[in-house]
């Protein structure tokens, strides 16, 4: 028995149902599934059971379900329904091309948009995706943030929401929110293999089954039009003019975030060839925003704006005063200008919808509502104070730890660890992780979020060259705290660039890193694995060479010239003690002679963690302030260590 769940809604009945024999299922389901078909199956029979004893008004279903029965054997039938066959199949939709080339599809019948649009006849919802209530947003860094804060104002405002974004960090299912909730795994798997045998069952010679990212984007679209959402929020993936998500053809409004300089190899090498494919989601006539950009770039979004006959205006940074008080729950000054992208877009949306003045509810004494052109409605605020995005401007206390250090003995007190978690990956974004982590880590208060609880009122003061010294009662030792820098990058980024910028600003603020540790990430891009599965902990990667040259980059920029490095030479992996490492001097450091005190290559990111756990555990005095940064796939593996 094969089992394959399609969703189709529409006027909120059911389009199509296929009635079968209870009796027959129940014997297959017996034999073929028993002790091994997956929890979803079970419940598409229980729906079915409550559809033919109390009707389809009763059924306790997410979207309208069409299930067909095929002969199979048992194998089929576990296989192809679970969560981990489902990554599977994903992973199956990862190609070896370069990126450049599946962006322009150079090597295919049909352009990617062209395929795109097919696709979208074949799952047979183009009519209902004309009808979705977008907006669309692209940019290089502050995108993901601002739609973050879109989808978090309008839910707060009463509608329905739905949010699509990328990378996810630990699971799939992340990309996918439904009223700020990140999607089930039920719905999940009901929507993919609805949307996958669609395709899999019409797939040509011209048309195969589409990569990863614009699968992605398929099952998005489907999710959203299915369950009826009254907006949907999606992020541009790479670019814009020729991203999968610009099948859009009917946004209600645009937006452009902050752009920079990242994927040059697909988009071009000056600012002003990254703004054009940026720009290559306006539509006709359709409002767009965006925030202040550097002169090359604001004239090519004008100039393509005045073509298309857009409304294109350049949104204000929020201030402090206009938040009255509230604080945004996505830390950062940078987010300031995000967070007014968002305002501007939802205000724009809902002026479109002809709800903006119905958020206002206090009306004057002639009975007008008084509206001030700063003023944001009760719901903005909610919005943007408790949206939330992982892996951005995030604080987690490692909970591994504990929670009660205070009131524990003194022999049985351990350090604190904190990770301070940001996906910065180009030099825009890492100035902004800079200063981020500069700010936080020497305010006075110091309140970071733990996986389980938030530990605050930890006063401290500071000094310079990575130690901090803070007391909190005069029975309690003084903390000593370390900044320890753990990265990672992709090889098509420029450690020369990145990581000066990171070390100057943080050098000039005090918040110096007293050491640096290079891992391997853990996740690879030919797999998509979920959050459930296995982490392999002592599984060092068999090459660290692109480690050793991040390491190399390090101790030049930290000792401020050539050192003169044998890139030649063998290097071995020695996972540092505790004592050679954390606590020795600058000034100890010799690289010429293989001794390195200022940063460390670990095989791996376990090791590298257990490492950090190990000696904040055996140090009561030990405060580590970890930032993750370089890469949102370490950051991700990170935030999935942790969980652990």
């Amino acid at each position: 028995m094969l089992v394959h769940p399609n969703a189709y809604m529409r006027q909120g009945i059911l389009k199509d149902f296929l009635h079968i024999n209870k009796v027959t299922w129940e014997n297959r389901y017996s034999s073929c599934c028993h002790n091994s078909f997956d929890v979803t199956g079970l419940k598409a029979f229980r729906s079915l059971e409550k559809i033919q004893q109390n009707g389809l008004q009763h059924a306790n279903m997410s979207s309208q379900t069409v299930i067909t029965v095929r002969n199979s054997n048992t194998q089929e039938c576990h296989s192809s329904f679970t969560y981990e066959a489902a990554m599977e199949a994903l992973s199956s939709l990862i190609t070896r091309k370069k990126r450049d080339r599946i962006l322009n599809n150079t090597d295919t019948k049909y352009t990617k948009l062209e395929r795109m649009s097919m696709y979208i006849q074949i799952l047979g919802i183009n009519e209902q995706i004309a009808d979705l209530n977008i907006i669309h947003v692209a940019g290089t860094k502050g995108k993901g943030s601002t739609c973050t804060f879109c989808e978090a104002i309008l839910r707060e405002s009463g509608f329905k929401t739905g949010l699509f974004t990328s990378p996810h960090l630990i699971d799939v299912k992340e990309r996918f929110r439904l009223n700020g909730m990140e999607i089930s795994e039920d719905q999940f798997l009901l929507y993919f293999w609805g949307c996958w045998n669609q395709l899999k069952e019409n797939v040509t010679e011209d048309l195969p089954m589409p990569p990863l990212f614009q699968f992605l984007t398929l099952l998005g679209l489907k999710i959203f039009v299915s369950e009826k959402v009254d907006v949907a929020i999606i992020e541009v993936g790479i670019g814009g003019k020729l991203d999968s998500t610009n099948v859009i053809q009917d946004p209600v409004v645009c937006g452009i975030a902050s752009l920079g300089f990242d994927h040059m190899e697909i988009l071009g090498d000056t600012l002003g060839k990254i703004a054009l494919h940026k720009a290559g989601i306006f539509k006709p006539k359709v409002p767009a925003f965006t925030v202040p950009q550097l002169p090359e770039a604001m004239a090519v979004l004008k100039q393509r704006a005045l073509e298309l006959e857009v409304p294109l205006e350049v949104a204000k940074p929020l201030t402090y005063k206009r938040l009255n008080g509230v604080k945004l729950s996505l830390s950062g000054d940078h987010q300031l200008m995000n967070a007014g992208l968002a305002v501007s877009l939802c205000k724009s949306w809902l002026n479109t919808k002809g709800e903006w003045e119905k958020l206002f509810k206090h009306v004057s004494s002639n009975g007008s509502k008084d509206i001030a052109d700063d003023s944001l409605p009760e719901a903005f605020l909610r919005g943007l104070s408790t949206a939330h995005l992982s892996g951005r401007a995030q604080i987690v206390h490692d909970v591994s730890l504990g929670l009660n250090n205070k009131m524990k003995k003194d022999d049985s007190r351990h350090g604190e660890l904190i990770f301070y978690l940001d996906g910065a990956h180009s030099p825009e974004s890492m100035e902004a992780c800079a200063k981020w982590f500069s700010n936080v880590v020497n305010e006075k208060i110091h309140r970071p979020v733990s996986l389980l609880s938030e530990n605050e009122g930890i006063k401290e003061s500071y000094s310079c060259n990575g130690y901090i010294q803070q007391s909190n009662d005069k029975e309690e030792p003084k903390i000593i705290s370390k900044r320890i820098l753990l990265f990672n990058c992709m090889e098509v980024r420029d450690p020369e660039v990145i990581l000066p910028k990171l070390v100057d600003i943080c050098a000039s603020a005090g918040s110096d890193f007293s050491k640096a540790i290079f891992v391997p990430s853990i996740s690879t891009y030919s797999k998509v694995t979920s959050g459930n599965s296995d982490i392999p902990i002592n599984t060092p990667s068999k090459d660290l060479a692109w480690q050793f040259n991040l390491q190399r980059v390090w101790e030049r920029i930290i000792h401020k010239k050539d050192i003169g490095i044998n890139n030649n030479s063998k290097t071995e992996v020695i996972p540092p003690t505790e004592s050679s490492f954390l606590y020795d001097e600058i000034s100890d450091c010799n690289p010429e002679n293989g001794k390195f005190s200022c940063s460390a290559v670990f095989p791996s990111l376990p090791m590298a963690v257990s490492f950090l756990r190990k000696s904040a555990r055996d140090n009561p005095s030990l405060r580590l302030q970890v930032l993750v940064t370089g890469s949102l796939h370490l950051v991700g593996d990170v935030l999935k260590l942790l969980r652990r």
